[in-house]
């Protein structure tokens, strides 16, 4: 190999290091809730999107509601301050728990693929995800457990 090769094979792979943080940085965004668990549905607020940094206001896209009393957790995608989805993460093929993966949800034994609105964007999944009606008063989210939207 030609020093001048060398050199910018080894100046590629220092600028690629130096994405790693970045990268890293983006998987602690990824946030487990339990909510509030009541007697019709689960409870939560806007503010559990809310991401502030050095004096900065953004915006999750999505949180994961894992609570003991779900068999799967829920994934909560955030469109705008009213307007939410609620995802049941059970895969509709054979059932195994989807991963979330920014604005879709991927299974991991099959590798079907739903978006954040929950419909079928690559098999061998056929059918929708389950999803459930949720409603927003003031700073409250509420996603009714007894109803698929």
């Amino acid at each position: 190999m030609k020093r001048r090769d060398f050199i910018k094979n080894s100046c590629a792979a220092c600028l690629s290091m130096a994405a790693i943080p970045t990268i890293l940085s983006s998987c602690s965004a990824l946030v487990n809730t339990t909510g509030t668990l009541g007697k019709d549905g689960l409870t939560l607020t806007t503010e559990d999107f809310i991401i502030k940094d050095k004096g900065n206001t953004a915006y999750r896209s999505f949180l994961i509601i894992r609570n003991d009393a779900l068999k799967y957790p829920i994934c909560v995608y955030r469109f705008n301050e009213k307007q939410y989805s609620a995802l049941w993460m059970k895969c509709a093929h054979q059932g195994a728990e989807l991963q979330a993966s920014g604005d879709y949800l991927q299974c991991p034994a099959h590798g079907s693929e739903f978006n954040n609105k929950g419909q079928v964007t690559n098999g061998p999944a056929s059918t929708n995800l389950r999803t459930f009606p949720v409603t927003v008063n003031d700073k409250e989210i509420f996603i009714d457990l007894r109803k698929q939207s």
